[in-house]
């Protein structure tokens, strides 16, 4: 089965004439989320809709605003600064007589903001602002801010709860770099054209809840409504389907992926002033990528950006600090001829400081309270029945306050130990606290993951199961105790298969440290292991970077769609072997994605600007020559993909035969992918209640509404 990769699919009034065919609609990329959108031939198949099924689940995607607040005086807004703009039509033909699918309108413009309580935003900035110079990071705003104006490259390793990403973006917004500025670029024919370069802060997290979440408290402390839901806001975020920004944005949180597919349409990022990059430490693909074409972007001529420097902000809680300098100076020794570039550092640690020229590298201490680690005395075969153990004589003997946040390895095991607490929670003595259990994983619905930032009601204990997804970033206040399985599900490219498959593995030092802060942050806690101090011992120091245990096609893709043509040549943080890269460009050019000379061709650019792997993206752009009826089978398969799977896992042998009957009208022996799209159908036909039709089928509702979500 393929891997499973995540696409949305929108609907869109534009039209691009196909050409040789004629009463056949054409369909346009998407360049914000790389969708195909599909649109009807004609207003005459209006009477056709009603009788077509439809897909479209009723969703509230619309975010409950939460107040933001600002320590300084707000800025006017950034004009046409943040105005996302679409010019590009591609010619894949694609007709749809059966729109499966809500609206959305692409077009739509903020509306008069009439119900912001501007006031009330204001009295809780100010609240939090007392909050805020508590923090660790806060007494070096000034420094960060002097580094800035005299480098364009800052490198700052912030410790745990220092509040570096937070508070960055609001120390530089209002900085005078930070403001639009008018300038003139050639372009290709000689001539000059003025245009605005700046005024936002881009600040990329490697995950979407971390996105949404940051965004959403930097809201709350500058004083501004939440993206789109005020033309006034300041503050916004764009993760893979969901982007709620205004045209005012200053401050725009989003993931490695999104700003990467921003660059497809504008690679000299002309509407940031900085960008931010955070969460290094983790390392995967796309922060790789990120890292080598700013490094380009910082250390060359600036052409595309009128000559108008791009600030960029490294940012991590354990990275390797001397392999990052060496990056950034390569880049300047290899543009500037005469340059000592080993010496071209300044150095900040708390407020001590090395002057040198083009490199900024500060220290932040966090702020970490005692964390006491328990080890399991022998080595744990059922991590699962170990946490529910854990959990309930942490209950059962601790007082409150103090949540319990569990590490676990993915949403089957996530589910298997919320149910299982349920269950032990219904015998429960009357006089403990209750006990609230929240999810928390990168497949949850975005309302039920912010859930887990809500305070508990009084005499109650939230246990949030989580993935690593909670490791980093994201604080989650009252936690007191964390129970740490020390695995975790990493992608491997298994060769043989050819596929990216996700495996079980231990953890590694920085990230059992990382965990057992999260006790850390607010008062002194406890972290449970449920693993022994040898096996912790024995663990390797850092996570093995991604790009060295993935397929590197659609990285690749993503560099000649960029102009990237010499790829062994580009600046990799670290290098892949010469090996992968060579598969890489070979299976690229077996699904016409490159030509014979090695550039990109006209398939690879409607490839690249699809969330789906190379082969998947060349699938979806086959089947949009079949008809309208064979793209909307694979969209619908694909959205499948997309999701962790949309079958429960059955262990017993009792269960297993259960699922087989309750499977029986969805199977079909020509494989998977028609099985899941007759699931796909059956679901959606299902107009009473869905949940109990999951039930019945054995089928994960919770998954299912997440298929819906990418069919929107």
């Amino acid at each position: 089965m393929p891997e499973r990769v995540k696409t949305v699919f929108f609907e869109d009034t534009d039209e691009t004439p196909a050409s040789g065919k004629e009463k056949t609609t054409t369909a346009k990329e998407n360049h914000e989320t790389g969708s195909i959108k599909r649109k009807n031939p004609s207003k005459e198949d209006d009477k056709k809709k009603k009788k077509k099924r439809k897909h479209g689940e009723a969703t509230d995607t619309s975010q409950q605003q939460i107040p933001a607040a600002a320590e300084n005086k707000p800025e006017p807004p950034a004009q046409n600064s943040e105005k996302e703009k679409d010019t590009s039509k591609n010619n894949v033909s694609v007709a749809s007589d059966r729109p499966r699918h809500k609206k959305k309108d692409q077009n739509h413009k903020p509306r008069k903001d009439t119900k912001t309580n501007f006031n009330s935003l204001k009295e809780k900035a100010k609240t939090l602002y007392e909050i805020r110079k508590k923090l660790p990071i806060f007494p070096h705003a000034d420094d960060i801010r002097q580094n800035l104006r005299k480098n364009d490259v800052m490198l700052l390793i912030g410790e745990t709860g220092s509040g570096k990403s937070t508070q960055i973006p609001q120390f530089l917004f209002n900085e005078q770099w930070c403001r639009p500025t008018k300038t003139k670029v050639t372009q290709e024919d000689g001539s000059q054209k003025e245009i605005e370069v700046g005024g936002c802060i881009a600040i990329t997290q490697p995950r979407r809840v971390a996105a949404i979440s940051l965004a959403r408290r930097v809201a709350e402390e500058m004083g501004t409504p939440l993206g789109s839901s005020s033309p006034a806001s300041k503050v916004g975020y764009s993760v893979r389907f969901d982007t709620s920004t205004s045209p005012s944005t200053r401050v725009k949180f989003l993931t490695e992926g999104m700003l990467l597919q921003e660059m497809l349409r504008d690679p000299s990022l002309t509407k940031y002033s900085a960008i931010v990059v955070d969460e290094v430490h983790e390392r995967g693909v796309n922060v790789d990528l990120l890292l080598g074409f700013l490094r380009n972007l910082v250390s060359g001529k600036r052409e595309g950006r009128g000559g108008v420097p791009l600030k960029v902000v490294v940012m991590s809680a354990t990275a390797d600090m001397e392999s990052l300098l060496g990056f950034f100076q390569e880049g300047y020794r290899g543009s500037q001829t005469g340059v000592d570039a080993q010496n071209s550092t300044k150095t900040v640690t708390n407020g001590s400081e090395k002057k040198d020229d083009e490199i900024a590298v500060c220290h932040i201490k966090g702020r970490q309270f005692p964390v006491k680690t328990i080890y399991s005395p022998e080595p744990v075969h059922d991590f699962v029945d170990a946490a529910l153990k854990v959990i309930f004589n942490i209950h059962y003997k601790e007082p409150l306050p103090g949540d319990i946040l569990v590490f676990l390895t993915g949403q089957e095991t996530v589910e298997a130990l919320e149910k299982l607490v349920n269950e032990y929670a219904v015998g429960m003595d009357p006089a403990l606290p209750k006990i609230q259990v929240l999810p928390l994983f990168a497949a949850l619905p975005q309302a039920a993951q912010q859930r887990v930032f809500v305070p508990a009601p009084p005499r109650t204990r939230k246990i949030i199961l989580a993935t690593n997804i909670a490791e980093t970033s994201v604080t989650v206040s009252g936690v007191r105790f964390v129970v740490d399985c020390g695995k975790a599900k990493v992608k491997q490219f298994r060769s043989r298969l050819g596929l990216d498959s996700l495996l079980v593995k231990p953890i590694s030092k920085s990230a059992a440290i990382q965990r057992k802060g999260r006790a850390g942050r607010e008062a002194p806690g406890q972290c449970y292991r449920l693993f022994t101090e040898k096996d912790y011992l024995e663990l390797d120091e850092v996570n093995t970077p991604e790009i060295l245990r993935c397929d590197l096609s659609q990285a690749l893709l993503n560099m000649k769609a960029r102009g990237v043509d010499d790829v062994m040549g580009f600046p990799f943080l670290t290098r892949p072997p010469r090996e992968s890269l060579e598969k890489a460009l070979l299976q690229l050019l077996s699904i016409d994605a490159l030509k014979e000379s090695g550039k990109i061709s006209p398939v690879g650019l409607h490839i690249a600007k699809l969330p789906l792997t190379p082969t998947l993206g060349r699938v979806l752009l086959a089947a949009s020559e079949y008809g309208e009826d064979c793209l909307s089978d694979v969209i619908d398969i694909i959205s499948c993909l997309s999701v962790e799977t949309i079958f429960l896992n059955t262990t017993s042998e009792e269960k297993k035969e259960e699922a087989e009957i309750a499977r029986r009208d969805l199977y079909r022996r020509e494989g998977d992918h028609l099985t899941m799209l007759a699931t796909v159908r059956s679901y959606a036909a299902e107009n009473t209640d869905r949940r109990a039709w999951a039930e019945r089928h054995m089928v994960s509702h919770r998954a299912m509404q997440a298929v819906m979500v990418r069919l929107r």
